[in-house]
């Protein structure tokens, strides 16, 4: 796209954006971003009900996530969003990491019938997670049965609002 205003990376963002929000408005969430990433988190998910529960979310996107081995994925995360990620905070939070094809022109088409965002996002919760001596990257594992999808989203809102998630 010579006329684009976004880079590659920009637009891996912004699909991740739309794949949570997409997610969260099926599920009859609500949705906020924030301007600035200070806080390790770039989204919240509000829900209604008893509690009120919100989930942070910091958002990553990969076409290099590859195949899980082992029933995990492995994906290399900067030491500050890891250590931002395995703060006790009252409200929990998550990585949530989408995998999209290598080829750009299958992240996305749109037919009469469909519009299809290829490949899915998988969430890890880092609060139990070790400090590290690592200084700038550390290489998470994300289990493969970690798909975030409308029922996991509402099943992790339910454990929020019970003040755990796994």
């Amino acid at each position: 796209m010579s006329d684009s205003l976004l880079a590659t990376f920009d637009r891996q963002e912004a699909l991740s954006v739309v794949y949570v929000k997409a997610l969260a408005a099926r599920a009859g969430y609500v949705t906020a971003q924030f301007d600035f990433d200070r806080d390790g988190i770039d989204m919240e998910i509000k829900a209604g009900g008893q509690m009120r529960p919100t989930i942070g979310i910091q958002l990553k996107a990969t076409t290099n996530l590859g195949k899980a081995e082992n029933g995990y994925f492995t994906f290399p995360l900067k030491r500050r969003n890891f250590d931002l990620l395995r703060t006790q905070t009252q409200t929990p939070r998550l990585l949530v990491v989408l995998d999209l094809p290598k080829d750009e022109s299958q992240w996305l088409t749109v037919t009469v019938g469909e519009l299809v965002l290829r490949r899915s996002a998988y969430w890890l919760n880092l609060r139990r997670e070790s400090e590290t001596a690592n200084q700038h990257s550390i290489a998470v594992k994300i289990p493969e049965a970690n798909l975030l999808n409308v029922e996991s989203l509402c099943a992790l809102m339910d454990q929020s609002r019970q003040g755990r998630i796994e």
